[in-house]
């Protein structure tokens, strides 16, 4: 046994609250979420009777994402199925068919049934739970959470909890659960549906790099998707000088696209290369004259000095073009006035200019299929915002953007830093 599921086991006998002491924030808004059995399984789609609702902070990072680097550190059980399912990308698939030694093999977290202390007292007593801890691959600000239970039709939870925490380094499953920890409750013990996406509201303005997840009394979840935004650390950014400045796990993020019909903006900046062709951006085939495009949002305002335009694994598909150009605004600019449609898949219209202050820092470009292009620019260009355009349509796999924070972007991404840490 290793020492991480030592501490993990010595917690769990002791049986952590989720609501020992906390912050507790409720939530301003509670989104729509689904109580109850649904029916056993009939055949043909198992998607069929899925219950979801368009949660208003989907569109958000999933701070949790595998990809980013988020793990399952440690769950006091998971006999039926593992608890690294929780963080994987794809939806949950099911196969009736499907049996192991332990039963059914499901796919995500789901621990044995709780038992009471006796024949006089079969049932588990009201606080016992079952519960996981999340590294989250990126800290962050929390918006909403889904916890998932597609497929757990009879045998999910009966509710759920979630705690969050921000700890510096790479704590312990025994440092996050020691008694001087205070966690801060962002989702009450409430009860949820099976096979549903339940869906919660966060209002907890602050930064956060680990979850307690608590399942009571036990049963299991498919996914977990906590969405946000990244926090990046300042001293961090600060010694690495030079770094990508627009990247998802730097603080970067998309903030408009004209085009999300075949894969989301938001892989442009995932870390790593493109793996295959749906781990870019690809839009639908152009019936117009115009052109498609994705607006950028910084870390802060940086200094950016070179670009590199990947279209790995998009082969008769890479867009044929591409320019980009640059703004620099305050933190207060949300780029509202940008024009372009909201995040509903549609190719829409032109890029507006807003203000007018957007600067062409790469004129149209002629763009090779499945290459990685690199550019020097003449000289650094600072910005907050940045705008991709290519012509007049396909897609690219990733977007770096090297340089480093101007002095005022250090300035306020600290000021931020020390805000939401209280």
């Amino acid at each position: 046994m290793s020492e991480a599921e030592a501490e993990a086991r010595a917690a769990a006998s002791s049986g952590p609250s989720p609501t020992a002491s906390h912050d507790r924030t409720p939530p301003a808004f509670v989104a729509p979420s689904f109580t109850g059995d649904a029916q056993p399984y009939g055949g043909g789609d198992p998607y069929a009777d899925y219950r979801t609702a368009d949660f208003p902070f989907a569109h958000l990072t999933d701070l949790a994402d595998r990809r980013l680097g988020a793990g399952v550190v440690a769950a006091n059980d998971e006999f039926f199925a593992e608890r690294e399912n929780l963080l994987k990308p794809e939806r949950a698939e099911f196969d009736p068919e499907r049996f192991g030694h332990k039963g059914k093999i499901m796919d995500g977290w789901e621990t044995r049934r709780r038992r009471g202390t006796g024949a006089d007292r079969p049932h588990p007593a009201d606080e016992d739970h079952d519960w996981a801890l999340i590294r989250l691959g990126a800290p962050g600000v929390i918006r909403g959470i889904v916890v998932d239970t597609a497929h757990f039709r009879g045998n999910y939870p009966r509710a759920v909890s979630v705690e969050g925490v921000s700890l510096p380094g790479s704590p312990s499953p025994g440092e996050l659960l020691a008694d001087g920890v205070k966690w801060t409750v962002l989702v009450p013990r409430t009860p949820i549906g099976g096979h549903a996406a339940n869906g919660f509201t966060v209002d907890a303005e602050r930064r956060f790099t680990h979850l307690r997840v608590g399942q009571h009394p036990d049963g299991g979840i498919a996914r977990l998707r906590v969405y946000g935004e990244v926090a990046p650390d300042p001293g961090w950014l600060g010694v690495l000088g030079t770094f990508d400045v627009v990247a998802l796990e730097n603080g970067g993020r998309v903030e408009d696209a004209s085009d999300r019909f075949y894969s989301p903006a938001a892989n442009t900046i995932r870390p790593g290369r493109s793996r295959k062709m749906d781990d870019g951006w690809e839009t639908r085939r152009r019936r117009d004259k115009g052109h498609d495009w994705i607006r950028y949002r910084l870390a802060e305002q940086a200094e950016i000095r070179a670009v590199e335009i990947d279209t790995a694994y998009l082969k008769g598909n890479a867009a044929g073009w591409a320019a980009l150009s640059v703004r620099d605004a305050g933190p207060s600019d949300s780029g509202a006035s940008d024009g372009g449609p909201s995040d509903s898949g549609a190719s829409g219209g032109e890029p507006g200019d807003g203000t007018g202050d957007w600067t062409e820092i790469l004129p149209r470009t002629r763009l090779q299929p499945d290459t990685n292009h690199r550019f020097v620019l003449p000289e650094p260009v600072v910005a907050t915002r940045v705008r991709i355009d290519i012509y007049p349509d396909g897609g690219i796999s990733r977007l770096r953007l090297f340089g480093s924070l101007t002095e005022e972007g250090t300035r306020r991404l600290t000021a931020r830093h020390r805000e939401l840490d209280g």
